[in-house]
């Protein structure tokens, strides 16, 4: 499963990287660090996943959301911010992520959700 990280925070993308390289099928095709070359990254990558955080510099992984639908992209996006409050779960679902995990309290969910993922394609 191909997997695009979009996070302005190395500590978080390495973190990321590390943990995730540990699930067999999972390849991390990219990183982008705004939400200029998070868009780039999307349409040259095609993953499958997007790990997408909120709040990055030149706007708003809200506005990457937005912007996979124009440009009729369909890859599982997995929000993972540290806003926590439900204004900002429920715009990115209604915005087309399938999935909003805290960082700090849910963090360890990403690795599930794509486990969960690669198991129900490989049926």
């Amino acid at each position: 499963m191909r997997v695009l990280i979009a996070d302005d925070s190395d500590v978080l993308v390495e973190r990321l990287r590390s943990g995730l390289a540990a699930l067999p099928g999972i390849e991390i095709v990219g990183h982008a660090s705004n939400v200029a070359d998070a868009a780039r990254e999307i349409r040259r990558t095609k993953p499958e996943v997007v790990i997408l955080d909120i709040r990055m510099p030149g706007g708003s992984g809200i506005d990457v959301l937005e912007g996979l639908i124009k440009d009729e992209l369909n890859p599982i996006v997995i929000v993972l911010s540290n806003c926590s409050h439900e204004q900002y779960r429920k715009k990115c679902l209604k915005s087309g992520a399938r999935f909003y995990f805290d960082k700090s309290a849910e963090f360890h969910k990403v690795a599930e959700v794509l486990q969960d993922l690669m198991e129900a394609a490989a049926v």
